[in-house]
């Protein structure tokens, strides 16, 4: 899947996160969370699951987080990413 176009995702709320994707040649990802110390491991290794199941190889994805649970992260970052899609 190809980002190709600049798409947000999702709230500012507690217990919900915020995604921003734009198209990039490279891909780079960057996470803001209120619990980056305690659960940024995990958060990472979702958004990177979901990246490499819908085949994302580049783009910027920038990641608000407010103490998503992993079901809202994947959610919330496949709507980005079907906003986002040149299809």
């Amino acid at each position: 899947m190809k980002i190709a176009r600049k798409v947000q995702a999702g709230t500012m709320q507690s217990s919900d996160l915020m995604v921003f994707l734009e198209p990039a040649e490279t891909l780079t990802v960057t996470i803001d969370s209120t619990v980056l110390k305690q659960f940024g491991e995990l958060i990472r290794a979702k958004v990177d699951e979901v990246l490499r199941r819908h085949h994302v190889e580049s783009g910027e994805v920038r990641i608000t987080d407010r103490g998503a649970l992993d079901y809202a992260i994947e959610a919330r970052l496949e709507t980005a990413l079907f906003r986002a899609a040149e299809e």
